[in-house]
């Protein structure tokens, strides 16, 4: 998700079954008007913190988070006091009367969420999470599942998180593909024809 950073003008995000936790990357998406993270791993309600400065957000799709809590009403008027531009949350309209009534049932979010002390360093916990990411997306799009000793070069042990930013990026781009027809798969695998044969050729002067 932390791609969502380079991507300033992007108005539709589908993010929902994904592992995501962290809305952070989001708020810098001014013209962002629909979001999809149903199914995540979005711990607390105080990310909604991240998605108040949005202009533009009307569709929001949270449900089945455990943010969610076990009181549905809480839930919904707090996401609606925090977001009243919304004009659809979880597939339900968004209706006038709900808007007023979450002034005085809902939460106000002034605050991010408490994060906890990660190192910055890449690790072995975050090569196993990002490979079976990858995998369930790949999955997904009918792909075989990269081996772990295939992936270890997206991955490791050095300090430069350059590479689990090139990680974020494959697995961005493997969603985006969902949202293609056929016409643009085409150009798509003839670009991609197209690098992969630089690469390789480049990787044979290198030799």
């Amino acid at each position: 998700i932390s791609i969502c950073r380079d991507l300033p003008n992007i108005e539709v995000i589908t993010f929902s079954v994904n592992g995501i936790s962290d809305l952070e990357p989001l708020n810098q998406c001014q013209n962002l008007s629909e979001l999809y993270l149903r199914k995540n791993n979005i711990m607390s309600l105080n990310e909604l913190f991240y998605l108040k400065n949005l202009p533009r957000l009307r569709v929001l799709w949270l449900s089945e988070n455990p943010c969610c809590g076990s009181d549905p009403h809480r839930y919904r008027m707090t996401v609606l006091r925090n977001l009243p531009s919304l004009q659809k949350l979880d597939n339900q309209a968004v209706t006038e009367e709900e808007l007023t009534q979450a002034l005085v049932d809902g939460e106000d979010i002034t605050a991010p969420p408490a994060r906890r002390n990660v190192e910055s360093g890449c690790s072995e916990e975050l090569l196993n999470f990002s490979l079976e990411e990858t995998n369930k997306i790949r999955e997904e799009l009918g792909m075989k599942p990269v081996p772990r000793d295939k992936f270890s070069s997206f991955s490791p042990r050095e300090t430069d998180c350059n590479r689990k930013k090139r990680n974020n990026v494959l697995n961005a781009i493997l969603l985006l593909t969902k949202e293609l027809d056929a016409e643009a798969l085409e150009v798509l695998q003839q670009t991609v024809g197209r690098r992969l044969q630089a690469c390789r050729k480049k990787e044979l002067q290198e030799e």
